[in-house]
């Protein structure tokens, strides 16, 4: 089983992906084209991370991936406020017939003039519409300076992450 690992592209998937399995930042400029996995192993279980590419062609791959994972862990920019109205049709379209899939929103990009903070984020994206029975959390991540240590909310994501795959396994 998977975690599945969605967002529009530039909203940070792969910086974020990179960082958590490396806890070392390293930015990624160029487009995920097609599909990303990565492995990330802990002292207790091992990871399986897919990123799919956020691009218009590739958003037909997403709900076909879906019913395989344990959790959906959805990137958006905080940054790209003209964007959000689209990030959140997608991310309702998605889980609308799941509604016992976790989901871990990471509102990345959180250290850019004009990021909007979490609560902006949280009504942004209507969360409160779709948090039923559903276990759903909301984080704000940035991926830092190339070469530096990940951030406490990077590392707090990933704990979280690895806590839901746990539970749900």
């Amino acid at each position: 089983k998977q975690i599945l690992v969605l967002g529009l592209d530039g909203a940070g998937k792969t910086s974020i992906l990179h960082s958590l399995a490396t806890n070392h930042v390293k930015r990624s400029v160029a487009p995920t084209e097609g599909f990303n996995a990565i492995c990330i192993n802990t002292e207790e279980f091992q990871m399986e991370f897919l990123e799919i590419g956020g691009s218009e062609s590739l958003r037909s791959y997403w709900k076909m991936y879906l019913p395989k994972v344990l959790l959906l862990v959805y990137v958006v920019d905080s940054a790209d406020h003209a964007r959000l109205p689209m990030a959140k049709q997608l991310l309702h379209q998605l889980i609308q017939n799941n509604s016992t899939l976790p989901v871990v929103v990471l509102a990345n990009k959180q250290d850019l003039e004009g990021a909007y903070c979490i609560t902006d984020i949280h009504d942004a994206l209507a969360l409160s519409d779709i948090g039923d029975e559903r276990k759903m959390f909301l984080i704000g991540t940035h991926v830092a300076e190339d070469g530096s240590e990940i951030s406490s909310s990077m590392k707090d994501a990933k704990e979280l992450i690895g806590q839901l795959v746990l539970e749900t396994q």
